[in-house]
């Protein structure tokens, strides 16, 4: 029993920690200091992705949907040709149907889905996984606060877009 308590535990914890109700959450910071390798040219052409996507992602904020993604790069990777994680690799994950990540092993839940993974869905999905399809294996509370979503959504729509 103690086992299973411990890899519960450490399951949660991979994922990162939830989200405090709206109320209680710090207020992303709207500029961040970009990284010391991120070119002049690197940090225009992503301003130029987020003001491209419809709104109101059009309007988020790509470093604070980044440090959402923090919670979920335990589990997940992004780039084209990384490894699934406990999480399936999510490069090109809008417009594709749900379970498609080759090499994964998705929950029945998932597996019968049937749906487009498309900003909407991916918003209902993160705002409670467990509610939003009951049975899937992601061990992860949601993401609770709206501009939060809307940041992590488009900065995964300018990092998963295919190349």
């Amino acid at each position: 029993m103690r086992s299973l308590v411990f890899a519960v535990a450490a399951a949660l914890a991979a994922c990162g920690p939830s989200q405090p109700p709206a109320s209680e959450a710090p207020a992303p910071t709207e500029t961040a200091a970009p990284a010391p390798s991120e070119t002049p040219e690197v940090l225009a052409a992503r301003a130029a992705s987020i003001a491209s996507l419809p709104a109101p992602y059009n309007e988020a904020n790509y470093e604070a949907g980044r440090r959402v993604f923090a919670q979920c790069r335990s589990c997940h990777t992004l780039e084209a040709g990384a490894p699934n994680r406990v999480g399936p690799n999510l490069h090109r994950l809008f417009g594709r149907q749900t379970a498609f990540a080759e090499g994964f092993t998705y929950s029945p839940a998932l597996q019968g889905a049937n749906f487009t993974w498309d900003a909407a869905q991916l918003d209902n999905w993160l705002a409670n996984p467990r509610d939003f399809l009951p049975g899937n294996r992601m061990a992860f509370a949601g993401v609770r606060d709206e501009t939060q979503r809307r940041d992590l959504i488009a900065y995964l729509k300018v990092e998963t877009a295919a190349e």
